[in-house]
């Protein structure tokens, strides 16, 4: 296992005062199965003060002490260390009511979600495989630790993480895993829209993802009512998204094609996902059933209207919802006229709303108007994008 300098020094401190310390986590999942480790988690037997007096000589950050967590600033990077743990009693289905300190690792790895992330890694002693999570790595398989009914009833959030995992890793989910997320579902309305949000837009872009959200239909009919009076559009759209740009903006408008603007807005209100994401769904939903065009002036307004990555995911969603547009087609004639490097935008244009006003247009929306009506007839050739030529349009459209 690849392990960073900072990481190595941090464990190699914990194991000279006598304590242990593992890597846990994706970290060990994600280097055993050949990708490269990104977040590095950690765990040990010693209690935050035994950790406080072991660092004392590093720069620590104190914030997660409450839940036995001890943040150690290494060679410029924070490393998290956390204590193993046994979690008291979950009452409202997001975070134990208290946290009780262990020396024993398999206590520790009994609370996490699936045997596949159960999997912990010491420079000193190897791999602790205490759930037969390595077995399931190479099957292929997301199954909980212990009783599903009883992980997911610690935490609701974790049933959207195992579609998640199945559709980004391409893994099978454990048929009493399966069935427990079914008979759970509702668990997820006791957690916050954020935290769902952040698994969704992970799960869309996974390569399983069409598979396991036609396969678990009813988990999100029942999160997101918007679109559960047509289920069967849902479905057909999710068998789309492996054509779809790998990006969470463009799958989620391919989940939502067709569907009207208040069950897209709904939706997307459901998950108070951020502004950017949240636009940019409602304006490529906005475009159907409209079938895009090779002509050049249509190209030209979608320039005006949106910018190059919403063109290009349009297309694929275009290619796959129509069968007679030629997506190769549409690409080469919106290439050539990017080219072209065409006026498309009011900032383009040769004149500025003070320029309007000084033709005698006065102050006001009127202005604005009169701008995007010049930009349009810049557009379709009807106007030359000159100082002189805009300001004789102006006056024509003004005193008709």
């Amino acid at each position: 296992m690849n392990i960073p300098d900072y990481i190595t020094s941090v464990l190699n401190i914990l194991y000279s005062h006598g304590f242990e310390g593992y890597l846990v986590g994706g970290c060990v999942r994600d280097a055993l199965m050949g990708k490269t480790a990104h977040d590095f988690d950690l765990t040990t037997d010693a209690t935050p003060e035994e950790m406080l007096e072991v660092f004392k000589d590093h720069r620590i950050i104190e914030t997660g002490l409450k839940h036995g967590t001890v943040t150690v600033v290494s060679g410029g990077e924070n490393v998290e260390i956390t204590t193993y743990r046994i979690d008291g009693a979950y009452l409202d289905n997001r975070r134990p009511s208290d946290v009780t300190f262990t020396r024993n690792l398999r206590e520790d790895l009994s609370r996490r979600d699936f045997t596949v992330n159960a999997l912990a890694y010491s420079t000193q002693s190897g791999l602790v495989d205490c759930f037969d999570g390595l077995s399931d790595l190479k099957a292929g398989v997301i199954r909980c630790v212990g009783n599903p009914d009883t992980r997911f009833g610690e935490d609701g959030l974790r049933i959207m993480r195992a579609l998640r995992f199945s559709a980004v890793l391409g893994f099978d989910i454990d048929h009493s895993t399966a069935k427990s997320i079914i008979s759970n579902k509702l668990l997820l309305r006791n957690i916050s829209s954020e935290r769902i949000f952040a698994e969704l837009k992970k799960l869309v872009c996974g390569q399983k993802a069409a598979s396991v959200i036609s396969e678990y239909s009813e988990v999100f009919f029942s999160l997101f009512e918007s679109v559960a009076h047509n289920k069967e559009m849902f479905c057909k759209n999710a068998t789309t998204l492996s054509l779809v740009p790998n990006d969470h903006c463009a799958r989620l408008a391919a989940l939502l094609w067709g569907f009207d603007d208040s069950s897209v807005t709904s939706f997307m209100h459901s998950l108070k996902s951020d502004n950017h994401t949240h636009n940019t769904v409602r304006t490529l939903c906005s475009y159907y059933p409209q079938k895009l065009s090779y002509d050049k002036y249509f190209i030209r307004r979608l320039m005006s209207e949106i910018d190059d990555e919403l063109i290009r995911a349009l297309a694929d969603i275009n290619s796959v919802h129509h069968a007679d547009f030629d997506r190769r087609m549409f690409l080469e004639q919106y290439s050539a006229q990017k080219a072209l490097n065409p006026c498309v935008k009011l900032s383009q244009l040769a004149v500025t709303g003070s320029d309007i006003i000084s033709f005698g247009v006065p102050k006001g929306p009127k202005v604005g108007e009169i701008m995007q009506k010049i930009l349009y007839a810049v557009i379709d050739d009807e106007c030359a994008n000159t100082f002189d030529d805009i300001k004789k349009y102006c006056m024509i459209i003004y005193n008709s």
